[in-house]
């Protein structure tokens, strides 16, 4: 077959995969993100901007989702587009045309090189990035000012300030019958009680200030002692008709900078021997999110040759144990993954034993099982016990049908 044909047989192998593919990472971000979404809601409800928040957050999140659909949908896209093709005899079309399953995959290939390169972009250099400004977002929402928080007839402590609103309107940012207490330390206590008031924004400063109305202001100049025969401290009581007051502290407005985390760290980062240690990690932890991120990004082109042969079967067959059993290869190579890398973290064993040995392992079942399917004539042996055991159950179901109907 010339190029030209070859060039029309691939472009119609990659639009039967990109769409399960397309499918599998669409829903599986979206499943992902309304999970995140929910919480976030519940977090920021009530804040200033909670909705402009709770988007830019989740897009933050959207690289490190997309570090796990992107191999997920790659594989379920394999799946569902090669066994489309074989259950239609399409693939019986091409091989009869003297096209070969290995070249059928050759366009696949390029396409998980693809992804594989995309995914080395992404857990480079997009995840570390994002989760540090994921962080510094959710560092500013906790850190805002508490009155965001408050609920109207419920004391609030904001820094050594205790306060309640009797009601509140969040849309105006204004109050009504606000009672206002703040420790002051040896310097004794202040309290404030006001008819009214609004939190404003000043410019030049970073804090929120409180605007009050028609208030009462009570200094009480230290603490009374236990003993009765000292003095009672200088109390000075005053009234005003407008003031303001900032709430919480600057500093705690200043996020740390990037790289406290190993997460947070670029691929060139880790792999630099000249990088310091930052306070927040370990070496040990360092090592196994290096080695994580490169298996996980090399194991994306494997998961090509261990689906193929997944997807084909019988065309009378039962196909979904082949499915199923594929699956749960993913899962259990995903979670090995992880808790090796949980065991290189605490220093108890290699990378190279509890990540390379297992994606090592992975590669070369998924190479023996794409040259049996594509050079040779494979003979399942669990696939007639799966056809006879299926076979069992239907006529199981079949006899006890009509049992059921006569009761």
């Amino acid at each position: 077959m010339d190029a030209a044909h070859m060039f029309i047989g691939s472009r119609y192998i990659l639009r039967q995969i990109s769409g399960p593919l397309i499918g599998a990472m669409a829903i599986g971000l979206m499943v992902l993100l309304a999970e995140r979404l929910v919480r976030l809601l519940d977090f920021t409800l009530g804040k200033k901007n909670s909705f402009a928040i709770v988007f830019e957050m989740l897009a933050y999140l959207v690289p490190h989702y997309l570090g796990l659909a992107v191999p997920a949908a790659l594989f379920l896209g394999l799946l569902f587009g090669f066994n489309k093709l074989s259950r239609n005899s399409e693939l019986d079309a091409f091989l009869a045309a003297g096209i070969g399953l290995h070249q059928l995959v050759r366009p696949v290939v390029i396409l998980a090189v693809g992804l594989m390169l995309a995914s080395l972009v992404i857990f480079g250099w997009a995840q570390p990035h994002a989760r540090y400004a994921y962080r510094a977002v959710l560092f500013s929402v906790k850190n805002v000012d508490v009155f965001y928080l408050a609920e109207e007839g419920v004391f609030m402590q904001a820094g050594q300030r205790t306060f309640i609103l009797d009601k509140l309107e969040r849309g105006t940012r204004k109050f009504e019958r606000i009672f206002l207490f703040e420790d002051l330390g040896a310097r004794g206590s202040e309290t404030i009680t006001a008819q009214s008031g609004q939190l404003v924004d000043v410019p030049g400063e970073v804090r929120p200030v409180l605007r009050l109305e028609q208030g009462h202001r009570l200094r009480v100049e230290g603490w009374p002692d236990r003993n009765p025969a000292d003095p009672t401290p200088r109390q000075v009581v005053g009234k005003f008709s407008v003031g303001e007051t900032p709430l919480g502290s600057a500093a705690e407005h200043l996020f740390r900078s990037r790289g406290e985390d190993e997460r947070e760290l670029t691929l060139p980062e880790l792999i630099d021997p000249a990088t310091a240690v930052p306070s927040g990690t370990t070496p040990a932890r360092m090592r196994a999110e290096l080695h994580k991120r490169l298996v996980n990004i090399l194991s994306i082109p494997v998961l090509t040759f261990l689906a193929v042969p997944f997807a084909l079967g019988r065309r009378r067959g039962m196909r979904a144990y082949r499915f199923g059993v594929a699956l749960i290869i993913l899962i259990a190579y995903h979670e090995i993954i992880e808790q090796g890398a949980v065991i290189v973290q605490v220093g108890r064993a290699s990378p190279y034993l509890t990540l390379w040995l297992p994606f090592a392992l992975l590669t070369v079942f998924a190479g023996y099982r794409y040259y049996r399917a594509c050079f040779t004539v494979p003979s399942e042996w669990l696939e007639p016990f799966v056809d006879r055991f299926a076979d069992w159950i239907r006529n199981r179901l079949r006899r006890a049908k009509p049992a059921a109907e006569r009761s």
